[in-house]
Order: C-alpha cells, then sequence, then structure tokens
C-alpha cells in the first residue's frame, strides 16, 4: 500500500488534467520547470509546503482540496475556523435542530471539535442538572468542562477516568499533530482538573477509542449506567475529520430496559427546563 507522501504524483497529475494543463504549462504558471514538474510527478522529488500552496492557489483548490493534496504529501493540512451562528449556516442550525427535537427524550447535545457546546435539547439539561444538582449549568460552555468536573460519582469511577483518559490522549494527539493554539489551550485547561489521573497517558494507552463508551452517574441517590454515543457531522472524504464545520452529536442512552429518561425532562414542569443554548423553533 502507497505512503500518503507517495500518493501526492497522482494528484498533481489529476488537478493538471482537470484544469487541462501539461507539465509545462503548470510549471510556467508556478515560476518553476518541467523538469521539477516531472520529478514531482515520478515520486523523485518531494514538494514543499510552499509549493503546495502555490499549486492550490493557482489551480484555485477550496479547503477541502488543498487539505488533501496537503495530505498527500506527508503534510498536516490547514484548517479555518467557521462561526456556527453565521447566516451561511441557517440550514446546518436547522438541521441540528431538528436532531435535537428527534432525540428528545435523550439528553443530546451538539458540539464543534474542540468541545464547544452549540445547541442542547430538553432532555440534556434535565438529565444534568438531576446529575449535577449544584452545577451553574447554564455557565458550562465546553462538553468536556463537564466531563471532568469534580461533582458526582463521575469524581470515583474507574469508568470515568477512563472516558478522560482517552478525552486527553485524543487532544495530545491532535497537538502534537497540527499544533492548534485553541486544542492546545483546551487540553492545558482540562490537565488542570484534579480530577485526571496521574496515569491518564498510560491508561489511553491501553485503549482504543470508539465511538461509544459507557459510564455511571448517580441519580436519586442510585448509580445507573449509560452509553454515550456520538456521530460527526463534516465533509466527505478523507479530510472529513479536519474540515470546518466538523460538528459532533453526542447522546446518552440508559443501559437499563425500561429506564424512562422521559421522566427528568417533566420534574419540575416546562419552566425549570431552561439554558442558554437549549434549541427554539427551526429557523
Amino acid at each position: 500500500m502507497s505512503s500518503p507522501t507517495h500518493s501526492f504524483p497522482k494528484f498533481l497529475r489529476f488537478w493538471r488534467d482537470v484544469h487541462s494543463l501539461n507539465q509545462e504549462e503548470l510549471a510556467f504558471r508556478l515560476g518553476s520547470s518541467q523538469r521539477h514538474i516531472s520529478r514531482l510527478e515520478n515520486g523523485v522529488s518531494r514538494p514543499s509546503e510552499q509549493f503546495i500552496d502555490q499549486v492550490a492557489v493557482e489551480l484555485k483548490l477550496g479547503s477541502r482540496d488543498r487539505s488533501h493534496l496537503r495530505i498527500s504529501a506527508g503534510y498536516t493540512p490547514t484548517r479555518e475556523a467557521v462561526d456556527f451562528n453565521a447566516p451561511e449556516y441557517s440550514w446546518l442550525r436547522k438541521a441540528a435542530k431538528m436532531t435535537l427535537q428527534a432525540l428528545e427524550p435523550h439528553p443530546t447535545s451538539v458540539m464543534d471539535s474542540i468541545g464547544n457546546l452549540l445547541m442542547v435539547n430538553r432532555a440534556w439539561v434535565s438529565f444534568y442538572s438531576a446529575v449535577f444538582p449544584g452545577l451553574a449549568l447554564g455557565g458550562v460552555v465546553n462538553f468536556y468542562d463537564l466531563i471532568f468536573t469534580q461533582s458526582g460519582v463521575g469524581n470515583k469511577t474507574a469508568s470515568w477516568n477512563s472516558a478522560r483518559a482517552l478525552i486527553l490522549m485524543a487532544l495530545q494527539q491532535e497537538v502534537l499533530l497540527n499544533e492548534s493554539a485553541e486544542k492546545a489551550a483546551l487540553l492545558e485547561r482540562l490537565l488542570a482538573h484534579p480530577t485526571v489521573p496521574a496515569d491518564w497517558r498510560q491508561q489511553a494507552a491501553a485503549l482504543e477509542p470508539m465511538a461509544s463508551f459507557g459510564f455511571p452517574v448517580e441519580l436519586d441517590g442510585e448509580p445507573l449506567w449509560f452509553y454515550n454515543v456520538s456521530q460527526s457531522i463534516g465533509a466527505v472524504g478523507p479530510a472529513a475529520y479536519i474540515s470546518e464545520p466538523n460538528l459532533t452529536v453526542s447522546t446518552l442512552y440508559p443501559q437499563v430496559e425500561g429506564f424512562e429518561l422521559a421522566m427528568l425532562t417533566k420534574q419540575g414542569g416546562d419552566a425549570a427546563v431552561s439554558h442558554p443554548l437549549l434549541y427554539t423553533g427551526l429557523r
């Protein structure tokens, strides 16, 4: 199987063909030489990051295709942050609201690529209000901060420690890979929590990350187990996990059959369910 670096010649030939350019024409437009283009397409030479950016600009490649080109040469793709609340993403917000509504009464949140909460449903507010009654839930803006809180049974069980270790490892490796300032700041903040196990790196190294994991919470003095299931919303293709908007829909499901999550939503009536990120309407 070819390594990502060996894929660059095929990408370069592909984009030349898309724009009906021969090697000499592309070289002229890039201020390079036909011999250099030939060596790149034969895999004899490796392109510099500057050269890849020149190709992307000259051929007017979008964020997706620029990222694929960088990956094919063994470089970390660039990532441009987007504003979830910008007018051009009204269709995405509407889709997220419909998803949250459809998943009631299961606690569900929508978050961005670094865990910032963007939208939650009524069940999410009711559930976490019941699990962490002393927590100012409206002030929680990042899902990971909620996972690392000292409150509740989550501070005492190995299952929560495993979840924290996996989150930290994912963030650590992303920081090593692309030196994201945002993720580096989040990692530093989470590592400062007293709930972080001292051997989190060793714990995470022994675990394989999955889209779902089980953990216990305390409700009415009794520990109950739940599945946390995550689904990604993003672009299609090799750059799916680094293209923006890259959202995650996180939903909780009870492991015990017959447990009615709906009762949490009904506790205290509708007026008790409020949060600044609670979805409203479908605009």
